[in-house]
């Protein structure tokens, strides 16, 4: 079954699945969406089939694209991934550099719908893998958020259980309590998106300073993004931030004076008081770096102790705390510098990341097109990706306030 065949018979199904539908018969619809999936199922193993002996014919004997793994006690057969290949990251080097399609890049299509030769080349895996590693080493909000890969659209139930115990006399019982999932949070398909001018990699001749360029590239850029987008995406064709979140509790929203910030008083009973104890194991502060090092960090108590301790120990760095709690440091397009910001700004968030979600499968595609503004060609990188929180009582937000 080729490309054609397949493309005409699934609208063919779709036709037949719309039509039942229309007619309210739910079970002859459920028939046919299984039809169409089972027509999904046999091209897809086809189709790879055909791109791993594509693979195989374009490949010298010595090198080969497509390693066979079969063991022999399962007989089992595990392909090694095509786009980690020697061959494909090289074509992918000079579809960036030039714009001209390798045969080596038509494959990617095989086991898809998309078939036009403008979609673009899938990014090498060795790359797609850097880039992940990266994130996490120096995304700091990024690595202490929850990462899920769920389908977009779909609603996430999150349970809402408050039993309350009563007193009962003999021979009574109490009321049933009802388990609530009324309360949900639903993920969409956002795009992140980075560009590389042509130029930039226009120099680069081996495949090795190649990728360390784009993922160095790459890296800056989306490491930013995705940080800023824990904090205070605007969640309109976005990720929504944490402070940007609707559902935060207004008594979570603390604002503290000029006079108030340097006071160890103040944060105790406005801030660290104001978090559930439930949310205090693993919670964390984030803050610039000007403001943990200008006020936190110089901060003593009512009997001259200080609050904001930095260790220097075996990990070769400061260790950040107070209060007890971590300390992250954040760039001040991250959350404000407390010097910098103004009355209702956000300066500080308090609480457990883990309940913050960011929902992406992390795999990229590079496009390329030409800008004619500057008669250069443009290399794109594609991420899908959405954030949001799960349990808005895990956070605290502080904003700076006026002595006025």
């Amino acid at each position: 079954m080729n490309k054609k065949q397949y493309d005409e018979k699934r609208k063919s199904l779709l036709a037949e699945a719309k039509a039942l539908l229309d007619k309210n018969d739910v079970k002859g619809f459920n028939a046919k969406k299984a039809e169409i999936e089972s027509l999904d199922s046999q091209y897809e193993t086809q189709a790879t089939a055909q791109a791993n002996l594509s693979v195989l014919e374009n490949h010298a004997p010595k090198a080969p694209a497509i390693v066979i793994d079969t063991p022999a006690a399962t007989g089992e057969t595990k392909p090694i991934d095509m786009f980690g290949s020697m061959e494909y990251r090289k074509a992918f080097m000079n579809y960036c550099k030039t714009g001209e399609r390798s045969s080596k890049l038509q494959f990617r299509n095989a086991a898809e719908s998309t078939s036009t030769t403008d979609a673009g080349a899938v990014i090498p895996s060795t790359i797609v893998q850097e880039v992940i590693k990266e994130l996490k080493s120096y995304g700091q909000v990024y690595n202490l958020v929850r990462k899920l890969a769920i389908k977009g659209g779909v609603t996430v139930p999150i349970l809402s259980l408050k039993p309350v115990a009563n007193w009962i006399e003999e021979n009574t019982s109490g009321d049933a309590q009802k388990v609530s999932l009324s309360t949900n949070v639903s993920f969409s398909y956002y795009t992140l998106e980075c560009k590389v001018a042509a130029s930039l990699v226009a120099d680069v001749t081996t495949l090795d300073l190649f990728e360390q360029t784009i993922v160095s590239v790459i890296v800056e850029a989306m490491t930013k993004a995705l940080d800023i987008g824990v904090v205070k995406g605007s969640g309109a064709g976005s990720m929504t931030g944490i402070t940007v979140d609707s559902r935060i509790p207004a008594n979570h929203v603390i604002t503290l004076k000029p006079s108030e910030f340097i006071k160890w008083e103040a944060w105790k009973k406005k801030v660290f008081a104001k978090l559930p104890m439930a949310y205090k194991g693993g919670a964390v502060f984030l803050m610039a770096s000007g403001t943990f090092e200008g006020y936190i960090d110089g901060m003593v108590d009512t009997v001259g102790q200080p609050v904001g301790r930095v260790n220097y120990g075996i990990s070769n760095g400061p260790a950040n705390t107070f209060g007890g709690k971590q300390v992250v440091e954040v760039e001040d397009d991250v959350i404000n510098n407390f010097d910098d910001a103004v009355a209702g700004d956000v300066v500080a968030i308090y609480g457990n990341l883990s309940n913050y979600a960011i929902n992406s499968n992390m795999q990229m595609t590079m496009y390329r097109y030409i800008d004619h503004n500057t008669n250069q060609y443009v290399d794109k990188a594609l991420l899908i990706a959405d954030g949001k929180v799960l349990d808005p009582n895990a956070f605290i937000v502080v904003k700076k306030g006026t002595d006025a």
